[in-house]
């Protein structure tokens, strides 16, 4: 059973990493798509007539500069759920794959209300005098990702010290 659900997680985690990778150069490809999902998901009073292509394919880089945080923890945990599958534990290469995994959590985590409040000052630099914006938004859901973020990255550090204890106790024996 633990073999089936490791291999699960490792082919959800790669066809994520996939579907995100093409779907970010899709919408480099066809940016209109980008600033309607942009416009959708901004809930702010932008005078989005006033925004150029400039700052559409910079917000464009910079979002997908945000989403490659949590990407390449995706892939971090796909090596570790790899390595599960094929009956690897909780060795050092293991534990080391989820220490980076949670590390890269807490950073995305912690960029995410940063990359809001960057965004909505980038979409608004074409407005006039005294209209620009700065909204900054921290909500329970992102203070819930610092927080496990935070659980994990306890936790593989454990996994990580007893793994070095192990490696370091069999060099004796």
């Amino acid at each position: 059973m633990n073999k089936q659900i490791s291999i699960a997680v490792f082919w959800v985690c790669r066809s994520a990493i996939l579907v995100f990778a093409l779907g970010g150069i899709y919408l480099l490809i066809d940016i209109e798509l980008f600033v309607h999902l942009a416009q959708l998901s901004f809930n702010l009073p932008i005078q989005w007539h006033t925004v150029d292509s400039t700052q559409w394919y910079s917000l464009w880089l910079f979002t997908m500069s945000y989403l490659l945080i949590g990407l390449f923890g995706l892939y971090y945990l796909s090596k570790a759920f790899k390595n599960f599958a094929s009956g690897e534990f909780f060795n050092l290469t293991n534990s080391t794959y989820l220490k980076r995994f949670s590390i890269l959590l807490f950073a995305q985590s912690v960029v995410t209300p940063i990359h809001f409040a960057l965004s909505s000052i980038l979409l608004s630099l074409n407005h006039p005098t005294g209209q620009k914006l700065l909204s900054i938004a921290l909500s329970s859901h992102e203070l819930k990702g610092i927080i496990l973020a935070m659980i994990f990255w306890v936790l593989s550090n454990i996994l990580v010290e007893s793994a070095q204890l192990q490696s370091e106790n069999q060099q004796f024996i």
